[in-house]
Order: structure tokens, then sequence, then C-alpha cells
């Protein structure tokens, strides 16, 4: 394998978090910061965020917007990020929202967090429960915490959690 710097090599998105550890406020502010400088076309920086910390009101919210099987283990992250993106050109925004959520997994692994970025929710709900902005569109929902024990999960999601990680050989991700 081709040198790769630890921030991304040590990366993963694990599932179980500890649910008694919390962000501290540096910790959140530097996690947005790192999301802030990303690169965006024309520095048009269409990204927005809501941040919800364990069992406050924004964090209820997006939790209640992931589908029910995500909620058993989710809810023991310390905090939960909705990544959002505006503008015209959906497409070139949602990609620039990527470069900031990306920027803002690699400043969390930076500080010994871990951060695992789901999809799969109700956007149209928690866009009406986080009382979102017309043309405000959430991406993204990002668990950002500290890790767990792995043997607290359930049974199903424990071999996925310990298991070796996996990535494509560089080969099969070249087109030509």
């Amino acid at each position: 394998m081709a040198d790769l710097t630890p921030l991304l090599a040590y990366r993963w998105s694990p599932r179980a978090f500890d649910p008694s550890a919390e962000l501290a406020p540096e910790e959140s502010a530097s996690l947005l910061e790192a999301a802030r400088w990303a690169p965006s076309a024309e520095n048009g920086q269409p990204w927005r965020f809501a941040l919800g910390h364990r069992d406050d009101e924004t964090w209820k919210r997006i939790l209640i917007s992931l589908p029910v099987d995500d909620q058993n283990w989710i809810r023991h992250a310390a905090t939960l990020v909705v990544g959002a993106h505006t503008g015209l050109d959906t497409e070139r925004a949602a990609y620039d929202l990527g470069q900031a959520i990306a920027h803002l997994t690699v400043q969390a692994t930076a500080l010994g967090l871990h951060v695992h970025q789901l999809t799969r929710f109700d956007r149209a709900g928690l866009s009406t429960e986080l009382d979102l902005p017309g043309g405000v569109r959430p991406l993204v929902v990002a668990a950002v915490g500290r890790l767990g024990d792995p043997f607290a999960l359930p049974t199903e999601l424990r071999a996925r959690e310990t298991g070796l990680r996996r990535r494509r050989p560089v080969a099969d991700l070249l087109l030509r």
C-alpha cells in the first residue's frame, strides 16, 4: 500500500460509540472550523450545519429522522451533525458539502474522535423538525463521538464492527 497519512489510514466509521463521552465546546468548534476551510467553487461555501449534542432538543430532532435500526446504535454518539447545502447548482453544492464533511471527518480523527456518516434518513421530516429555511437541503447526518464497546452492539452489527476493514484495490477504481 502507498504511504498514507495516519489521519486517513486510521479513519473508520464505527457504530460503537461511548454513551458517556461528550464533545468539549472547543472540539465542536474545531470540527466546524475544519469544515469552514474546505474548498468550494468560487468560495461559495454552500454548506450549512445543525449541531445537536446528546439529549438536547436538536439532537433529539435529528435522531428521530433516522431509521429505527440506526437509532439503536447512533443514540450513543456524543454529537449529531446535519450537513445541508444551499444553492441552485445542487450537484456542485452537494460536492462542496462532501468536501466540508470530509474535512470535518479528518479533523475529528486528529482529535481522537470518530465519525459515522449516514445518508439514509427522512429528509423532509428533518427539514420540518429543524425548521430549515427553503432551499436548504439536508444531505448527510454525521454521528461524532469516542469509541465505545463493540460488544455492546446488537449481534448483527458486532461482526461488522470488529471485522477487518476492506477496500477495493486502486486498479478496480480506475476507469482506464
